[in-house]
């Protein structure tokens, strides 16, 4: 049935689509879910349907299907096949900075509990799994700093960033989920390791640019140590790092430029140290964009790292892959590199939405987003999607000359901190996390008899052996799907302009 027919707008559902169509600030919305089986409730077996549009009337709207067994005969369906098996699922989630941080922890403690466990709860809420947090600061901190201003380790500490927002707010959020993993990445090393250039070794005593000095290589493996293991007794596990965040980027408000042969020298020595000091930490490469930021000698920037360090290295089977971002180049990125190097893992680790894209308006964001940053990347062997800040304030805030200053969150708060208003990265992640769970399998998938280019989607297994379904579809006309694992079976229309993720045993 075309979308214009699903439902008589009133007056009232007019107002609510113009205030919706740009984002989906909290609000009760009344609007028939197109899954809900015209009001009947099954009391067999069921499905757990999610569905979120563009216009933004369906908001992570849940419902259920009957569950059939038996032998389905329906011509359009979408077959799940578990015999065909992908990589597995770390999970999806958002980056906690200190700003997101911030302005979580402006909210009544009632209100931000509520929202947490709305989005991080596997069985009050979405199940968002994986979070990002940087090893000092980011565009996205109070200030500019790293955790060892003054030169010698013994002067390590955690600032006041994480000791007073960061940790205490993933504290929350692992109460919560004790099962998130957590990724970590520096923006910049310490400047007293920095040089201006590898050949005279000057001094470059800016947050900006400049090189790790190779004379600091294994000082600087020693400080990763230190914030795994601090962090360790602040009672957070460290799953992940990247030794650095956009190496190639020579011009955030802090920065350290890496290019994959100094790179390749520093994992040595850091997945040594790791390795020393018995951490199972694992340690992704490159964590920038997909077009090497247009440098020729940069390209496949993973790939020359792991053919020219081999793995006979002490600590190599800690070096298990490579992140992307996605400000440059194509997402076919990733199928080049998996190609190259099938034995190693890709994570997708950042997307912005800003004022360049339309950030806050669904109707431009939701599946564009949805194709490129999560089912394209999923599709593409990523074992993990995470995106930018989880929440910045209506100013885009509070953020640092030099960084992002037209950003959005995942979410936005207004209204002195009272009113959520929640823009695609939230939905797009909260439709992967609410029905793939960590350490699931993707699997295969044939689609009959559904016609039109618009339908995107993935299928996994769940470890406790319920299967999923997310996709979407950017057609005019919805789409009534049958969806069949072989055995079991049962309907979902997934909406024009629309997006549905679906849970069954």
């Amino acid at each position: 049935m075309k979308k214009n027919n699903m439902m008589i707008l009133s007056m009232a559902s007019a107002l609510l689509f113009s205030m919706a169509a740009c984002g989906s600030i909290d609000s009760i919305d009344d609007t028939p879910n197109p899954n809900d089986n015209g009001g009947v409730v099954p009391t067999g077996d069921v499905a757990t349907i999610y569905t979120t549009t563009a216009n933004g009337f369906y908001q992570m709207e849940k419902s259920v299907s009957e569950v059939t067994t038996g032998t389905n005969m329906a011509p359009t369906t979408i077959q799940v096949d578990p015999s065909e098996t992908f990589q597995g699922i770390d999970g999806f989630g958002f980056a906690i900075t200190y700003s997101t941080c911030y302005n979580l922890l402006q909210m009544s403690q009632d209100a931000r509990t509520a929202f947490l466990k709305q989005t991080y709860s596997e069985t009050e809420g979405y199940g968002v799994s994986y979070a990002r947090i940087s090893i000092g600061c980011n565009d996205f901190s109070s200030t500019e700093y790293t955790l060892c201003d003054t030169k010698g380790l013994e002067n390590f500490r955690l600032y006041k960033d994480e000791t007073d927002y960061v940790i205490p707010i993933l504290k929350e959020i692992l109460a919560i989920n004790p099962h998130v993993k957590i990724i970590a990445a520096p923006w910049t090393c310490p400047k007293w390791m920095k040089v201006n250039n590898l050949t005279s070794l000057g001094a470059h005593d800016s947050w900006t640019d400049g090189h790790l000095n190779p004379a600091y290589r294994a000082d600087y493996a020693q400080y990763f140590v230190k914030f795994v293991q601090t962090m360790k007794q602040q009672g957070i596990d460290i799953y992940a790092v990247s030794p650095q965040n956009e190496p190639l980027n020579h011009a955030n408000c802090a920065s350290l430029y890496m290019p994959w042969q100094e790179e390749a020298e520093f994992v040595k020595e850091l997945a040594a140290a790791f390795k020393q000091n018995s951490l199972k930490t694992k340690i992704y490469l490159f964590d920038h964009n997909y077009n090497y930021d247009g440098l020729a000698d940069q390209q496949d920037y993973p790939v020359k790292i792991y053919n020219a360090l081999g793995n006979s290295y002490e600590g190599s089977e800690l070096v298990v892959g490579a992140a992307y971002h996605d400000y440059g180049g194509s997402n076919e990125e990733l199928t080049d590199i998996y190609n190259q190097a099938p034995d190693k893992e890709l994570i997708f680790s950042e997307s912005s939405i800003g004022t360049w894209n339309n950030g806050r308006d669904l109707t431009q964001r939701l599946l564009a987003d949805m194709r490129n940053v999560t089912l394209g990347t999923v599709n593409k062997q990523c074992k993990a999607v995470l995106v930018w800040n989880l929440m910045l304030d209506e100013n885009m805030g509070p953020n640092l000359d030099g960084g992002c200053q037209t950003c959005y969150g995942a979410v936005d708060i207004y209204d002195n901190y009272t009113t959520l208003k929640r823009n695609s990265h939230y939905y797009i992640i909260s439709h992967m996390s609410s029905v793939v769970r960590p350490d699931a399998v993707r699997i295969g998938t044939d689609q009959r008899s559904i016609s039109g280019s618009g339908l995107v989607y993935s299928a996994f297994q769940n470890p406790d052996g319920s299967k999923a379904l997310v996709a979407m579809n950017s057609g005019d006309e919805d789409i009534t799907a049958t969806v069949s694992d072989g055995t079991r079976f049962f309907k979902a229309i997934i909406p024009a302009q629309g997006v549905v993720s679906c849970s069954w045993k």
